[in-house]
């Protein structure tokens, strides 16, 4: 599955399923965050126990009727759709295209297709440090979860653990309006990462061949329980650092410091790709290996 969606990605003239997911979370958003907090906050659970057994039916259903033998292929290539290896790697390299040229302009309209923040302002190594940050925590949440949990449970976990995510990045904000609302999605995003955040660092620190004392000592700084060890560890690895402050919506924020040194650069930025392209091989030769022993 890892190795037929880093070839082919996801057809880009189709619609891809995670727009209907977010569709539906928009909807119930607007229709069950009423009332006080524990009104808001039940409505957040409620939300995500229809997303989760929807997404975990469809799932099962699909495996049913794809059956076995050449059934798994359908199911593999269906399994493709909750990875973003081959995006997520071109969405980084369409910001190192024109941040290496020196087309800052180009380089921070790139950057604002996978980053929250104000990139308007951005300079080369803040352009460079936001496409970093977003590559290394997208690993762990875009290709090494998801690949967790399409082991560990096929269809119905892959579709679960995406959705959970598709929520998360909705509704899981501590704004005003979804602070209750979004506390369930939140909370468990943060659970179905715990283990594939810290095997993220694992595979970075590899594939880097360095970063393991940079992840120990600052993956727990960073405001995610998660969050912070791929993007610890990729701060290690290129022996750069990542962090600091930025702005949402024109209001400052102060992020995390984690890793050491300057700021990294349109040169780092090609380095982390290189090392994000080692860690998804040694993910595909682990998954490999424990779906030969299963």
């Amino acid at each position: 599955m890892l190795i037929a969606e880093a070839a082919f990605g996801y057809p880009r003239r189709w619609r891809h399923p995670v727009v209907a997911v977010g569709a539906l979370i928009d909807g119930v958003e607007r229709r069950w965050n009423r009332g006080d907090a524990v009104r808001q906050r039940l409505g957040g659970v409620a939300l995500l126990a229809l997303l989760v057994g929807l997404a975990a039916l469809a799932g099962g259903a699909i495996e049913r009727l794809a059956g076995q033998g050449w059934g798994l292929v359908a199911v593999v290539a269906i399994g493709t759709t909750g990875l973003a290896q081959r995006s997520l790697y071109d969405h980084v390299a369409a910001v190192l295209g024109p941040l290496a040229r020196g087309d800052l302009p180009a380089a921070r309209r790139a950057v604002a297709m996978i980053v929250g923040r104000d990139t308007e302002t951005l300079d080369e190594r803040g352009v460079a440090v936001a496409a970093i940050e977003s590559l290394a925590e997208s690993f762990c949440d875009g290709v090494v979860a998801p690949a967790c949990w399409f082991l560990v449970a096929g269809l119905p976990g892959l579709f679960a653990a995406k959705a959970i995510n598709t929520a998360d990045s909705m509704v899981g904000h501590r704004t005003p309006r979804l602070i209750w609302f979004g506390w369930a999605s939140a909370r468990a995003d943060d659970l179905v990462n715990w283990l594939p955040a810290r095997l993220s660092g694992l595979l970075v620190c590899l594939a880097g061949g360095g970063g393991w004392a940079t992840m120990l000592r600052d993956a727990r700084r960073h405001a995610s329980p998660n969050g912070g060890w791929p993007e610890a560890a990729m701060a290690g690895a290129l022996g750069r650092r990542l962090g600091g402050a930025i702005c949402y919506d024109g209001e400052p924020a102060q992020r995390a410091v984690l890793g050491a040194g300057p700021l990294p650069d349109a040169a780092d930025l090609a380095r982390a790709l290189r090392i994000y392209r080692i860690a998804c091989l040694l993910l595909w030769i682990l998954v490999g290996a424990l779906a030969w022993a299963r």
